[in-house]
């Protein structure tokens, strides 16, 4: 019933209120910044003369000025209200796959990216004599015991083949 009534008050006298709306005049917009006027001065002489200008004063202030900027270190909470300083982090360039910009460059030490990781495991799993635990430890900056944990759980992709001679087996038509 109220959607009735409302549609009723929306749609009376839309062409009479629609025709006034647009027969109005448009208010005029507000004169521009002369800013935006710039761009035709700007081969006008004098403003060219003083844009190249040198003004010595200011040149001989700014050679006094020295600037020495330090990044201040990273501050971490201590249990208390003491702040201690942030121990930097160090970084080690990873070994780079095939998408070049959009592999990751860093990573920490101690870590591997996705990447690193899919290499070595596929590495080891080839090659297990050569590319043994310890070695992967050197080459990767990683611990012994988390490589031999990574080469114990995590199997890469590896493709297991079924007899088709099962009853279950889809047979061919």
């Amino acid at each position: 019933m109220g959607g009735r009534l409302t549609r009723v008050f929306r749609t009376f006298n839309v062409e009479n209120r629609a025709r006034r709306e647009i027969s109005k005049e448009k208010p005029t917009p507000a004169p521009r910044h002369p800013t935006s006027h710039l761009d035709a001065l700007t081969d006008h002489p004098g403003i060219q003369e003083e844009i190249s200008r040198k003004d010595d004063r200011l040149l001989t202030l700014l050679k006094d000025v020295y600037v020495e900027s330090r990044d201040p270190p990273g501050w971490v909470k201590d249990g208390g209200d003491k702040r201690l300083p942030r121990k930097q982090e160090e970084k080690r360039l990873t070994k780079l796959g095939q998408m070049k910009e959009l592999d990751i460059k860093k990573v920490p030490v101690g870590k591997i990216s996705t990447v690193e990781a899919l290499m070595l495991l596929n590495n080891h799993k080839l090659h297990p004599q050569i590319w043994t635990a310890e070695k992967i430890a050197a080459e990767y900056s990683l611990e012994l015991k988390e490589v031999n944990s990574l080469l114990e759980f995590f199997i890469p992709f590896s493709l297991q083949e079924f007899p088709k001679e099962t009853r279950k087996a889809i047979k061919p038509t």
